[in-house]
């Protein structure tokens, strides 16, 4: 009988970290049934792979598809960067469970936090839901061009359960009995475990905290228990007074410590570096090494490089909460141009720049910009250049230099500005760590602001091929075996005879993140960043084509992942 898919020729790392090695790979009904020699057995259809290597689909464990799903089953832009698995609903946001009469509610947690427009999702989901168990059937039944897994979101659950109240007030005894109940149906069901957020970034859009913050820790411990009697995960994003104060940090971490000790839950949370701390992430790793030896699981979810917000005229730029600014653009685009390019305006718009009352918040409209620190995007991998250092050469002033970039492009000029990560002697630390996972992209949510869906084809052509400090090998275990353990996907991660048949096919002499571009391609016509990458031959899903060279084939082999060792 001749293979389904027979992969000739290529170079095969298997995810294990074991050396690369030439081989061909066979696959039938979905799975890997030859790696090896195949000369001269047939297959219905056959893909060359000269010239590229050939490797596990990528997993990504920290997304926010939950919405996405309903009308992107190729999980864009994730899937073009060979991504084949997600993991939805971090940080406590999720649609379910939520009930009929009370959207609104999911969709005010969502909307600030995540930037994911109410107008997308108004037009975008059917629901069709109200339990998580049933929002999982739900997304078993649409179409999937990649796999989706999902946790259940703190917020939503408490919404669920009290209304309006999981904005304003603690839990009651029968709260937590509710939302306990509830969890342990959806972890039945298949959740990957549980989600909470406890960052003062988090807000809704009437600057309220979003519903699981006004958790106490009691209620959080107790959900926590829930998730891991049942053998699953609990990923938070952290209270922020432990990121700098001695006191509270050895309060949390013993907090986060007899948590583990006593839910017996795989604990995660996102950890990065700071600016003015370098190596404010060393205490959190060795918390993570504490819990990890003494019988816990614990892992730090981290990032290939510096977190950016992207700012562009497009899209949006720090200075658009400033009232002279919010007025221009507010203007048609034509009409915005001509406005910079007059001295007059253009010097009073320089002035409220630099003098108007900005934020604190993380975002592209919160924070007074250094200059130092604001970079313009033309090569993805970088090196980027300063603005600071264009205006020094100029002889002007530097948001005269990102007005003048802007015009010459025709407003299509990305430039970044990083909040997190930018030591990156730090970043290459943080992913060779053994207990991290390079999974942080946050895809599915922030999506005018950010485009991290580019985490792997980052590490792939920054620190592989250009820096040449991580091996291929090692790297394609970053993004294969390594989560897939961490996540408890027992057959993906690995080329294996028996494994799910997910790769990715890519030259890595070329593979890399191509530049991001402002679409208006979401229901509604709501924008977003979309980043295509480049070297990829093909990406393969349940053994099915899904991209060829980045093209969709219109294949959509993709399938709904419930926990391993989910009740039902």
């Amino acid at each position: 009988m001749p293979h389904d898919l027979l992969i000739k020729n290529g170079t095969v790392i298997d995810g294990s970290g074991g050396p690369a090695r030439r081989a061909d790979v066979a696959i039938e009904s979905g799975r890997i049934t030859g790696i090896g020699d195949l000369s001269g057995q047939q297959a219905r259809e056959t893909l060359d792979a000269e010239g590229h290597v050939v490797t596990p689909g990528f997993i990504d464990g920290h997304t926010h598809m939950d919405a996405q799903v309903y009308w992107d089953p190729l999980g864009t832009c994730s899937s073009y960067h060979g991504v084949t698995s997600v993991v939805m609903g971090n940080c406590g946001f999720t649609l379910a469970p939520s009930r009929a009469d009370a959207r609104e509610l999911v969709v005010r947690n969502l909307e600030r936090a995540e930037d994911i427009s109410p107008a997308a999702m108004a037009e975008g989901i059917s629901w069709g839901f109200e339990t998580f168990a049933e929002y999982l059937d739900t997304v078993d039944r649409l179409p999937k061009g990649i796999n989706y897994s999902g946790h259940v979101g703190h917020s939503a659950l408490r919404t669920f359960v009290m209304g309006e109240r999981a904005f304003e007030e603690e839990a009651t005894e029968d709260d937590l009995v509710a939302m306990k109940r509830e969890l342990a149906s959806g972890m039945a069901a298949g959740a990957m475990g549980f989600t909470t957020s406890r960052t003062l970034n988090h807000q809704t859009s009437d600057d309220r905290p979003v519903a699981s913050r006004l958790a106490n820790w009691d209620e959080v411990r107790e959900l926590v228990g829930v998730a891991g009697a049942a053998g699953g995960i609990f990923e938070i994003a952290n209270e922020d007074a432990p990121m700098d104060g001695v006191a509270a940090q050895s309060d949390y971490f013993g907090r986060l410590e007899a948590l583990a000790k006593e839910s017996r839950a795989t604990i995660m949370f996102g950890m990065g570096s700071t600016r003015t701390q370098p190596e404010s992430w060393k205490p959190w790793m060795e918390l993570v090494e504490r819990v990890s030896d003494s019988g816990g699981r614990m892992f730090a979810q981290v990032h290939s490089r510096q977190f950016n917000i992207i700012l562009n005229f497009e899209g949006q730029l720090p200075f658009d909460g400033l009232p002279e600014w919010k007025a221009l653009r507010a203007l048609p685009r034509a009409e915005q141009m001509r406005r910079l390019r007059d001295p007059e305006t253009r010097a009073q718009l320089i002035h409220v720049a630099h003098h108007g009352k900005y934020g604190d918040a993380v975002g592209a409209e919160a924070r007074k910009p250094d200059y130092d620190w604001v970079f313009r995007m033309s090569d993805p991998l970088g090196p980027h250049d300063r603005i600071s250092d264009l205006a020094r050469e100029a002889g002007v002033d530097p948001v005269e230099v990102m007005i003048d970039i802007a015009l010459e492009t025709n407003f299509k000029q990305n430039f970044i500005q990083p909040f997190a990560n930018h030591d990156q002697d730090q970043v290459l630390s943080l992913m060779k760590h053994p207990r991290s996972i390079v999974t942080f992209s946050d895809a599915g949510a922030h999506v005018s602001q950010i485009s991290d869906c580019s985490i792997a084809t980052h590490l792939l052509g920054h620190w592989v091929r250009k820096e040449q400090a991580v091996g291929l090998e090692e790297a394609v275990s970053m993004l294969t075996a390594q989560p897939a353990a961490a996540f408890g996907f027992s057959d993906r991660g690995q080329l294996r005879e028996g494994y799910v048949a997910d790769l990715a096919i890519f030259d890595p002499e070329s593979v890399a993140p191509e530049l991001p571009e402002m679409k208006h391609d979401l229901p509604g016509g709501a924008r977003r960043l979309v980043q295509k990458a480049k070297g990829f031959l093909a990406t393969v899903v349940g053994g099915e084509i899904l991209l060829r060279n980045g093209e969709h084939t219109g294949a959509l082999p993709g399938q709904l992942l419930r926990r391993e060792n989910a009740g039902r």
